[in-house]
């Protein structure tokens, strides 16, 4: 194994979205990361196929019951060992199955437990259910986004369960990994999404604070209302991207296009309606590619909006690297870049209960411990599952 976290030992617990996410990361960063599930595997039925899920590409999968008394022994020898544990499920949860902080921290004081959650350890709706869209709702941001006269979109699942919730975690992993290499002490992290989603909204709130951002939307400069900052259709039904908020990108994206800067001052606001009328009609006048010869590279701030594929394959993205194909599949490469310690994908996604031997082993456990607890059905060592 390679990367700045090389060395490092990560227990997972299986769950979707943002632990999954902060795992990837750190294996994708050196660490070594071993993924428990349950026995029957994931929770998202036809929609998950494991060998396919990148979110659990580099690491091992060992199938356990939580909810046996001898899986729970096994989990806490497991962290006994670790330096990380990564909790997806909701508040009380873990101290249900005995592997809450309590027991965790007692036998292992330095452990790093991160509790990743959508509503937060603590609150009135701590232990209820939801989803992206939901925490990035509650917390502010979905207010803002989409268009005025329509009711706002799904946002995928970027804001709530990457960006608000599994990249913070990671953040908080490593400040605590930081801050123990001075105290020897671990500590419990509380990551959640929708804190991190209005952590995600500092700017947009500080623009409210100036003034300068209403709470309309499709209003503001960067949620559709100015002309200069927005996606528009091209002749061949396919979409570029403007962002020339500066004022010298701004003169230079009229003078690509051949606009008179005196007939389209960029902050009267009152001409933003016909300037999104004239730049709907000048770019739907050619294709994509058309525009992708006038603007990319200059500082106009222009982005063709591509495909995966199309990404795969275009000269900037292929130049870095960005998309990789590893293990037969595509992918994004492992980041940030690092030019001593680089990060790399260690192995393809895991199957649940693929390396519940090899695994076991590896952390300590005796063949004759291994042989017994699959016999008892408390661990299962299945093959991996691979596509048809």
């Amino acid at each position: 194994m390679s990367g700045p976290l090389s060395g490092v030992r990560v227990v997972e617990l299986g769950g979707i979205g943002p632990a999954p996410f902060a795992a990837m990361m750190m294996s994708d960063l050196g660490a070594e990361v071993v993924r428990i599930d349950r026995p029957l595997g994931g929770d998202l039925g036809e929609h998950q196929r494991h060998e396919l899920d990148l979110l659990l590409r580099g690491r091992r999968s060992i199938a356990l019951d939580l909810k046996a008394r001898r899986g729970q022994e096994t989990v806490l020898r497991l962290l006994d060992r670790a330096d990380v544990l990564l909790d997806p499920f909701r508040p009380g949860v873990a101290e249900r199955l005995g592997i809450g902080p309590g027991p965790v921290l007692e036998r292992n004081p330095r452990l790093i437990y991160g509790r990743m959650t959508g509503w937060g350890q603590t609150g009135p709706l701590a232990t209820a259910a939801g989803h992206d869209i939901n925490y990035v709702a509650l917390a502010g941001p979905l207010a803002a986004i989409g268009r005025r006269d329509t009711p706002p979109p799904p946002v995928l699942n970027l804001v709530g369960d990457f960006g608000g919730g599994g990249m913070v975690m990671v953040v908080g992993v490593l400040a605590a990994l930081l801050e123990r290499a001075r105290s020897n002490r671990g500590q419990v992290i509380d990551a959640a999404m929708v804190d991190g989603t209005a952590a995600l909204f500092a700017s947009i709130v500080g623009f409210m604070n100036m003034g300068v951002w209403n709470g309309n939307r499709e209003d503001n400069f960067l949620d559709g209302g100015a002309p200069y900052y927005d996606s528009y259709a091209t002749a061949d039904g396919r979409y570029i991207t403007i962002g020339s908020i500066e004022p010298q990108f701004y003169a230079l994206l009229l003078d690509r296009l051949g606009l008179d800067p005196g007939e389209w001052p960029q902050d009267d606001r009152s001409r933003w309606p016909a300037l999104r009328v004239r730049l709907t009609e000048i770019f739907a006048s050619a294709t994509r590619d058309h525009w992708v010869e006038v603007f990319e590279g200059t500082d106009v701030c222009f982005a063709p909006v591509l495909t995966v594929d199309e990404a795969m394959a275009h000269p900037h993205l292929k130049a870095r690297g960005t998309y990789v194909t590893e293990f037969g599949m595509r992918q994004p490469a492992p980041v940030p870049r690092f030019d001593r310690t680089p990060g790399s994908i260690q192995s393809p996604p895991c199957s649940p209960g693929e390396h519940t031997r090899t695994a076991l082993a590896d952390w300590g456990f005796a063949e004759r411990e291994i042989a017994e607890l699959i016999e008892a059905g408390v661990a299962v060592d299945r093959p991996r599952v691979t596509s048809a």
